[in-house]
């Protein structure tokens, strides 16, 4: 018997034996269901359909999930999009309101450039016109007219000029002498009259 089980041919049978029961054992399907508790193990019957068909239930919930995140990146990019395109909008918005304030601006220089000379224009006919009266009229005419509009006409007028007509009104009386002396100080506090090209 010993000489039986030390023969090459009793060693390959035994070897052939294990081997097949090791291949048996490994290849039925053992899988741990998701429920089942701890040491308990569950079988599942082994898929007769092609390798190219297996399903991953993983690899599915990460299919999902990148598909949901593409979903809200495309989102955010359409989102990104109409944002552009209103920014764009209002650029070109405050570009168009930008240009029509600077022409407003330009008019309006313009429109007070062309008043001023027509206003210096004017007091220079004014200026003449009181110039060719003798200095008593013209103090008369004067004190008839506001204090504003008097103070603009002895600050363009040649101050010998603006003088006769500051002592003419003085000697009307008290009170036009008190007016005088009044124009004379706004005289004073007034800036001369800009230059003009």
């Amino acid at each position: 018997m010993v000489r039986l089980l030390q023969s090459t041919w009793m060693t390959m049978l035994i070897g052939a034996l294990i081997f097949f029961a090791t291949t048996a054992a490994l290849l039925k399907p053992v899988q741990v269901e998701d429920g089942a508790g701890e040491g308990q193990v569950v079988a599942h019957p082994i898929s007769n359909e092609p390798s190219w068909k297996f399903r991953n239930p993983e690899m599915d919930q990460w299919i999902a999930e990148i598909k949901s995140e593409k979903e809200a990146l495309d989102i955010r990019e359409q989102q990104l999009k109409e944002l552009e395109t209103r920014l764009n909008a209002e650029r070109q918005e405050i570009a168009t309101v930008t240009q029509t304030v600077y022409q407003l601006q330009s008019d309006f220089d313009q429109n007070v450039i062309r008043l001023r000379s027509q206003d210096t224009e004017h007091l220079k006919r004014q200026i003449k016109l009181i110039s060719s009266m003798s200095p008593e009229v013209a103090a008369t005419t004067l004190s008839e007219m506001s204090d504003d509009d008097i103070v603009r006409l002895l600050v363009i007028m040649k101050p010998a000029d603006a003088s006769v007509l500051l002592e003419n009104m003085s000697k009307q009386g008290k009170d036009q002498a008190k007016h005088a002396a009044l124009l004379i100080d706004r005289i004073s506090r007034t800036l001369p009259p800009a230059t003009t090209n």
